[in-house]
């Protein structure tokens, strides 16, 4: 068997996260691939490594030394190299870190280091081989993995390894060029680690037991999640859901690897499996037919509406034209026989909303737009919801008896989630009630 581990920045702050990173990796001996973040906070003051270098990139921009940021950045790896024991050369990669490092240099070049040089600590300290993730993981001139070849160079490399540790968030552009994912990108490396190489299993190690069915911060103790199919964690990712990197998914979802979130601090605790679909379930699991419920704040509705608008052909496709033509992504739309709702991000429509709306009243003269600020979506996901009755009754009724006004509602297409749009004041209380009626 093969699995690929990832582990993420919290489980790799400090020598001692490292020492617990190695006893996860060496208590079985199929994890023969694992692919590290930069280091993470220590303590809630603390500063992210990958955030330092943010900072070290500002100062560079801005002709401003970073002698001093750059001294803590490195001071972090030395205190996990001497806590681990290593003789990794550091100095020698900190001098040739530091001297590339100028106006010339890209800002996802200078980010990057932060996953590279923890590699090579976490290689030494396993005595696995260190693959530069530049030297597999490609992507094209429009930004996007290139992933036959990519498959291709890993699937050849690792023949020769064996063992390997892989560096998370970067790969290499065409022209040579180090190019990074968004953050939280080392998520997806790992990803397309483990489909290039066809893993059993991919491991993503965090520091939370697996999937909660709603946010901490919002639901107190809330629920884990054991199971979750690919389908559900998508929409929970796409709304919310911060434990992956919502483009995870693809990769091994279309090899059919099990994906499994764990949690470092506890490596007994069960976590959750992602699956395509599951043949067993627990009883529990068969009751509950909610699966999660999350969501995201400060959306605008811009509602158009026209007399007859359903008689006009291409009255919608002209709108949507009009909005893509900005920039602006809608994330969901809902319609009646005279009008029709975009529901899009009110920061990505602030700047443009002026000149957009104006133009959709040019193109289209529609008898009125309307457009409402402070918009919280709210999404409820579960596979077994569709084959429950009375979901969508129970929470009308709920919100209601709680007086929470419902401004938008919008189920998928699939019937895995009902989505709803509440005043940004009423997020955070739309999410409990709705926890407390569905758990």
């Amino acid at each position: 068997m093969l699995k690929v581990v990832k582990f993420g920045g919290s489980s790799l702050a400090s020598a001692e996260q490292f020492a617990r990173v190695k006893a996860i990796v060496e208590s079985d001996p199929d994890r023969k691939v694992v692919v590290v973040s930069a280091p993470g906070k220590r303590f809630k003051e603390d500063n992210k490594v990958t955030d330092l270098l943010y900072i070290c990139h500002a100062h560079i921009k801005y002709n401003a030394s970073f002698d001093d940021v750059f001294e803590d950045i490195a001071e972090r790896y030395r205190q996990i190299a001497a806590g681990c024991g290593l003789k990794q050369d550091l100095e020698a990669e900190f001098a040739a870190m530091k001297q590339t490092m100028n106006k010339a240099a890209s800002v996802d070049y200078i980010v990057s280091r932060g996953e590279y040089l923890n590699a090579k600590l976490m290689a030494e300290y396993l005595g696995y081989t260190f693959i530069d993730s530049k030297d597999w993981l490609f992507f094209n001139y429009d930004g996007k993995v290139d992933f036959e070849k990519s498959y291709a160079t890993l699937h050849e490399l690792f023949a020769h390894a064996k063992r390997a540790v892989i560096p998370g968030f970067y790969g290499s552009m065409a022209d040579g060029d180090i190019k990074t994912f968004s953050r939280g990108g080392s998520d997806v490396s790992g990803a397309i680690a483990a489909a290039a190489l066809e893993a059993d299993a991919y491991e993503n190690w965090t520091d939370v037991s697996g999937i909660l069915m709603a946010d901490p911060r919002i639901v107190e103790n809330p629920r884990p999640i054991e199971q979750v199919t690919f389908s559900e964690l998508r929409e929970l990712s796409y709304m919310g859901a911060d434990v992956l990197h919502e483009e995870t998914v693809f990769p091994v979802r279309q090899k059919n690897i099990p994906l499994y979130i764990k949690n470092t601090n506890e490596p007994a605790a069960r976590g959750t499996l992602i699956l395509e679909d599951f043949e067993t379930e627990s009883e529990e699991d068969k009751k509950r037919f909610v699966t999660g419920i999350t969501g995201r704040k400060h959306y605008s509705i811009l509602t158009l509406t026209k007399a007859r608008m359903n008689s006009e052909p291409g009255f919608i496709r002209h709108a949507l034209k009009i909005v893509e033509k900005y920039g602006v992504i809608v994330e969901h739309i809902t319609s009646s026989i005279d009008s029709f709702s975009m529901v899009v991000s009110t920061a990505k429509v602030e700047s443009c909303l002026h000149d957009m709306t104006e133009e959709l009243q040019t193109v289209l003269s529609p008898d009125r737009i309307k457009v409402d600020h402070g918009i919280s979506l709210v999404a409820v996901v579960g596979r077994r919801m569709a084959s429950n009755v009375g979901v969508s009754g129970r929470l009308f009724a709920t919100l209601g008896a709680c007086d929470i006004n419902i401004r938008m509602i919008e189920q998928g297409a699939d019937e895995i989630n009902i989505i709803i749009g509440v005043q940004d004041r009423d997020f955070k209380k739309t999410i409990r009630v709705l926890y407390d009626s569905f758990t």
